[in-house]
């Protein structure tokens, strides 16, 4: 059982329409260090960032968004007018080339079939017209919002799975180099007994024998080790259970995981340990890959 993990990386798409105008807004979502924003608006509209970054605050702590907004009228909202600077040069051009050459004069309809002669002319929108597009285009910008959360959540939940059995796996190995043979007490005493035999042969002075054999005593003690797997392992379940951004407090964990895991292999003193050991660090760094798109 997890809790409500999210992910970092998502996507979602909302369409909108407010008095002629139809607007569609696309939110992408990958990893970032908190909430990274790119932002891409119509010329005109600048104005909607603060508001877009209150809405996406509430639902999202940490990822990079970048939000696109296409926004077009439709052409029953606009009409046509012609481009007076265009057509004046037009017909100086025109006339120019009367002087230098007899011809007919220009046809009207000529006139207006040259390019950029005739535009399209969208109505001015009023100051109240302008906010209630805004109100529009914002409230579908927080559906979108919305549908990427809910994106987020869904991956995230399946990441949850997959780090579960993670810590399903890492608790199996723990139990296993618990059960080893050179993790047990009386294989460390009869390892330090075959050592300081070696060394009692070689004469060396009592109060070294002592720090040696206490040296030895704690290289090969792996217990510590294998104690603080095992609280790591019940703290990242508990995170897995935990509601909200966990995955700084998991990309830690595994950290620490790491470090013991690490010191396992340097203690260890046979081939099966060391396996252990470094299955360990297999699974450590699959938690490592998956938290690191954790919200």
């Amino acid at each position: 059982m997890t809790g409500k993990l999210s992910s970092m990386t998502g996507f979602a798409r909302a369409e909108g329409a407010y008095e002629g105008w139809r607007f569609v807004w696309e939110v992408r979502s990958v990893n970032g260090r908190g909430l990274e924003w790119r932002a891409r608006l119509p010329a005109g509209f600048e104005a909607l960032d603060p508001e877009m970054r209150k809405l996406a605050k509430a639902k999202l702590v940490r990822g990079t968004l970048n939000i696109g907004l296409n926004l077009r009228r439709d052409a029953a909202s606009s009409g046509y007018a012609i481009n007076q600077a265009m057509l004046g040069e037009v017909i100086a051009m025109v006339e120019k080339i009367r002087l230098q050459t007899e011809c007919a004069p220009p046809r009207p309809d000529g006139l207006l079939a040259l390019k950029g002669v005739i535009e399209q002319a969208e109505e001015e929108v009023s100051e109240e017209g302008r906010a209630a597009l805004y109100e529009a285009l914002l409230a579908t910008f927080g559906e979108a919002i919305d549908a990427l959360a809910a994106a987020r959540r869904k991956e995230g939940e399946a990441m949850g799975a997959v780090l579960a059995g993670h810590f399903d796996m890492i608790e199996k190995l723990n139990a296993a180099a618990a059960d080893n043979a050179a993790a047990m007490p009386a294989a460390i005493r009869d390892r330090i007994a075959g050592q300081l035999k070696e060394l009692l042969e070689s004469a060396v002075p009592d109060d070294r024998l002592a720090q040696e054999a206490s040296l030895l005593a704690i290289k090969a003690d792996v217990r510590e080790e294998l104690d603080r797997l095992a609280s790591h392992i019940e703290a990242g379940r508990a995170l897995l259970e935990k509601d909200g951004a966990v995955g700084r407090d998991l990309d830690f964990l595994t950290q620490e995981l790491n470090r013991e895991a690490n010191t396992l292999c340097s203690k260890a003193q046979d081939m099966e340990l060391k396996r252990i050991g470094l299955d360990l660090k297999r699974v450590i760094d699959q938690v490592r890959e998956q938290v690191q798109n954790i919200e």
